[in-house]
């Protein structure tokens, strides 16, 4: 009896832990929509994707999929014999992200040349709220990581430092690739801009202010206290 009841325990902690991811994704991906939709530039960690639908003319979803898979290539790479072949399970995670990104670019419909400055501010910074939390809902969940924090705790490991100068480092170069690609063939600087440079500051700031609040309650919901 009490194996039956430790064994649904487990079950309901797994579907909650789950759960949670889910919605934590789905919150990334409005995040990640939304900074796009702003007019400012994109977030650092889009900008080569959202750089390559302005010049190859591909869906945002799309041109993800593919920097993603070039990301997870390259954590194996990083990891050399520590790699963990769970992490290809960031493929398929991948490929329905890609998709929901696709769902979210045509149903927000927001336009910012029809908006003023202020308002397309007010956007960003929910833009980077909502990313925030949703990264922080992913990642405290500790299952299959995103891609882009997974290659960022590649870069990581093999440098020794936290993940947080890894992040800033990483974003750095993903900003310089897309203005070098934006200038050598679409003649002028695409997708990044103020919006850019506000999310490298402050979403790192999101996900502290979510964890600082919210952190506890979300892992005692998913069992995980």
């Amino acid at each position: 009896m009490t194996e039956k009841t430790e064994d649904e325990r487990t079950k309901r902690q797994t579907l909650s832990r789950w759960g949670i991811y889910t919605v934590g994704m789905l919150v990334l991906a409005m995040g990640l929509t939304l900074n796009t939709k702003t007019g400012l530039g994109v977030s650092p960690i889009l900008s080569l994707a959202y750089c390559s639908t302005r010049i190859w003319g591909v869906s945002l979803g799309d041109a993800t999929f593919v920097l993603y898979a070039l990301f997870v290539i390259a954590q194996l790479i990083l990891r050399g014999k520590r790699r963990q072949w769970y992490d290809l399970l960031q493929l398929p995670l991948s490929l329905v992200f890609s998709r929901v990104l696709n769902v979210y670019d045509r149903w927000v419909t927001y336009d910012p040349a029809r908006h003023g400055l202020a308002a397309n501010l007010v956007c960003l910074a929910l833009a980077i709220l909502v990313t925030g939390v949703g990264v922080s809902m992913t990642v405290n969940m500790r299952l299959v990581p995103n891609p882009g924090d997974g290659i960022v705790q590649a870069i990581a490991d093999l440098i020794g430092r936290d993940q947080g100068f890894a992040k800033n480092c990483f974003d750095l170069v993903c900003v310089v690739l897309t203005v070098i690609l934006s200038l050598a063939t679409l003649g002028k600087i695409t997708a990044v801009g103020l919006g850019t440079v506000l999310a490298m500051l402050f979403v790192g700031r999101a996900i502290s202010l979510v964890n600082h609040f919210f952190k506890d309650k979300m892992c005692r919901a998913a069992g995980m206290a």
